[in-house]
């Protein structure tokens, strides 16, 4: 009998639930599944993701201004640094992200520090009329654009 029946027979029934979840019902567990299950109680390596340095954005064109949203979550109002120049909008924020999870007796405590910064490009933004507002982790930020030239007809005289 293989190593993961003998688990499927021997376990609780919320375990048998939580083994078959972790596996595609469509294949057969290989032996690097079994070798990777250690590290799946410690949600290490399903959770990398929390620790990525980089947040999302949406740009939104509203005709007279764009409508720029980001997520940053875990980072303060007074951590983050908006910077205009030449063109190019770059957001620069600190974030701070503590974990901990305790098991049987084991605990894990992870910290993750960093600097998220992105830069975006418009091409027809006024500096002047730029506002930013941080409310619950979302960045908003309402960018005008520049007035065009109206077209007029010159009289020769």
């Amino acid at each position: 009998m293989n190593k993961f029946k003998k688990m499927m027979m021997q376990g609780s029934e919320q375990e048998r639930q939580e083994m078959l979840n972790r596996f595609n019902k469509n294949r057969v567990p290989t032996i690097f599944d079994l070798f990777n299950r250690p590290l799946d109680d410690f949600a290490i390596a399903n959770k990398v993701d929390d620790f990525v340095d980089e947040f999302l954005a949406d740009v939104k064109d509203a005709g007279d201004h764009y409508e720029f949203k980001a997520d940053l979550p875990g980072v303060k109002k007074e951590d983050i640094k908006l910077d205009f120049t030449d063109g190019v909008l770059t957001i620069k924020a600190n974030h701070h992200k503590n974990k901990e999870e305790k098991k049987d007796n084991f605990i894990l405590h992870e910290r993750a520090y960093g600097v998220y910064e992105r830069s975006f490009s418009f091409d027809d933004v006024d500096s002047n009329n730029i506002e930013a507002s941080f409310t619950n982790g979302e960045l908003c930020i309402n960018l005008g654009k520049m007035k065009k030239a109206q077209k007029c007809t010159i009289k020769i005289n």
